[in-house]
């Protein structure tokens, strides 16, 4: 059964789909993370409140991800190993609490643009942790021109005149990138983790963990959920859903792939939540057809280089 799994999951086409609909999924949570702070009445400055409504999410995702694990393994999942829990709260401070926070206080600080591609980066920076940190794997051309051109496709499909200007904050932009590094470090981890324990048990764990953290951070801080509705309980569900779903998969993928193979689907991410964004915000005037064809063929030629390099066995 497991050599079938590896078989299956370490298939090219396989991979393909899967990290496909994992990016499609997080590329839907783009538009809807705006949909939710409108139905919530959460303002854009508001990084306490913010924070509270991911907190409310992810814990709502471990716990779907712990159901769908233990209905997987016909038993509930547990961290019963020795060390588990430790592996596990090492990855929820990188994977949602180190991630998030960063990324709420930076976003708040910065523009949705500049926050994009800076987002956008953190696939060379988890190819470079994996490398050159966690020697897992060796750094060759072929990965570092993947990323490049991943990365310029990100650009594209963001760019604006707003770029041009060379404002740098470190409570912006800088804790922004910081959140890709905490992002890098985590998709690392749960790759060494995974030879320990059942995946979708650590990713489970983790994002219920993290999530009951930055609840607590965002009441502490002051945040609120003041106007409770229907459609704004379900688009929560959904937010909670498509974490449960994307992370399980990609955590499988990195556990059976070498990360670069897995990392640098992430360009297509941001590319699927501009595309989202044009169709559920009426988003249009920001971007241009051509542009995102182009930005996608660039996306796309990069995966292909970095796929279609030797890959020497992980570590």
């Amino acid at each position: 059964m497991q050599e079938k799994q590896t078989s299956l999951l370490t298939n090219g086409v396989i991979l393909s789909l899967l990290a496909t609909l994992c990016c499609l999924l997080w590329g839907s949570a783009f538009p809807c993370v705006k949909i939710g702070y409108h139905l919530f009445a959460i303002s854009s400055g508001d990084s306490a409140s913010q924070i509270l409504f991911a907190g409310c999410r992810f814990a709502g995702s471990g716990i779907l991800t712990i159901l769908f694990g233990s209905i997987r393994a016909k038993k509930f999942l547990r961290p019963h190993k020795e060390g588990s829990f430790r592996r596990i709260l090492m990855l929820s401070l990188f994977q949602t609490v180190l991630q998030y926070v960063l990324f709420y206080l930076g976003l708040a600080r910065t523009s949705g643009v500049k926050s994009s591609i800076i987002e956008g980066a953190n696939v060379f920076v988890t190819i470079l942790v994996a490398c050159l940190i966690f020697r897992q794997e060796a750094l060759t051309w072929q990965k570092i021109l993947g990323c490049i051109l991943g990365f310029s496709g990100v650009v594209l499909a963001n760019f604006n005149h707003s770029l041009l200007t060379l404002q740098f904050s470190f409570w912006g932009e800088g804790l922004l990138f910081l959140s890709t590094v905490a992002y890098a470090f985590s998709s690392v981890l749960i790759k060494r983790f995974a030879k320990h324990d059942n995946p979708l048990m650590l990713s489970g764990y983790q994002f219920f963990f993290g999530g009951l953290f930055l609840i607590i951070l965002g009441f502490s801080m002051g945040g609120t959920l003041t106007r409770i509705t229907f459609p704004g309980i379900l688009i929560l569900l959904y937010l909670a859903l498509l974490s449960a779903i994307a992370y399980s998969l990609w955590a499988l993928l990195l556990k059976y792939n070498p990360v670069s193979k897995v990392a640098i689907w992430g360009s297509v991410t941001p590319i699927f939540g501009v595309i989202l964004s044009v169709f559920s915000l009426q988003e249009e005037q920001q971007v241009v057809g051509l542009q995102i064809i182009i930005a996608l063929l660039l996306v796309c030629f990069g995966i292909y280089v970095v796929n279609r390099a030797k890959q020497p066995a992980t570590r």
